[in-house]
């Protein structure tokens, strides 16, 4: 399944990287959009994470599947979630109302019957952590790791499925290593030429009409830092 959030660290000592439960001081955040921490109003508008709570709220491996699955769907109950992510309707709605609570999720409306949908408030999130915040930076190497593991473990699942795809499909994916030798303020502007290759395609993350009929969700996935060693 392909995340359809983008985690984006902004912290200029380590650009550009994904990184993020329960609140283990017993101090709880107050609540989103309730005159704590501001929530974009617009789903596709960015929302900055920039407590330490709100990156360990998911640091966990079903709410991050909960988050990727509402990434691909407009709407889900906590049953549909569960078929999806293969965990009980009980552990996904425990886990939705957690999510709610640090305003990742919200309430879709009342649906027909009993049921009750849940969607994502925003579909990009990005850490702003400040200088020198230690716990911050904490946090958010946990949540990097949890995504980095779980992106690769997606990528191998592909490299096995991958003669069940068509074959222009099979020809178009690709994955690559480079070694490059560059100043820091090129590789930020190397950075900056590859997210410029992908905003044209973010707008179909929230709007489905503007999907082609035959496109898939397709994870891109872009690592560039200091190769370690390699110092001269």
């Amino acid at each position: 399944m392909a995340a359809a959030m983008a985690v984006r660290d902004e912290r200029p000592d380590h650009p550009h990287v994904a990184a993020t439960a329960v609140n283990e001081s017993g101090v709880e955040l107050p609540e989103k959009g309730s005159g704590g921490t501001d929530l974009p109003s617009d789903p596709a508008a960015p929302r900055h994470l920039t407590d330490a709570r709100e990156l360990r709220a998911i640091t966990h491996p079903v709410r991050l599947a909960l988050l990727e699955a509402l990434g691909l769907h407009e709407a889900l109950t906590a049953t549909e979630a569960g078929e999806l992510i293969g965990e009980s309707p009980t552990t996904c709605s425990f886990h939705l109302r957690q999510l709610a609570k640090y305003g990742f999720v919200t309430e879709a409306g009342a649906g027909p019957g009993r049921r009750r949908p849940w969607k994502l408030t925003t579909m990009d999130l990005r850490l702003s952590p400040g200088e020198g915040d230690t716990e911050m930076n904490v946090a958010a190497v946990a949540l990097e790791r949890m995504l980095v593991n779980r992106w690769f473990e997606r990528f191998s699942e592909w490299e096995v499925s991958r003669s069940h795809y068509p074959v222009e499909w099979q020809r178009a994916a690709i994955g690559m290593e480079g070694l490059l030798h560059l100043t820091p303020s090129e590789l930020a502007e190397f950075r900056a030429n590859v997210v410029a290759l992908l905003e044209p395609f973010v707008a179909r993350n929230h709007d489905p009409s503007l999907r082609p009929s035959e496109s898939l969700p397709v994870e891109v996935l872009t690592f560039a830092y200091p190769f370690v060693g390699g110092a001269s």
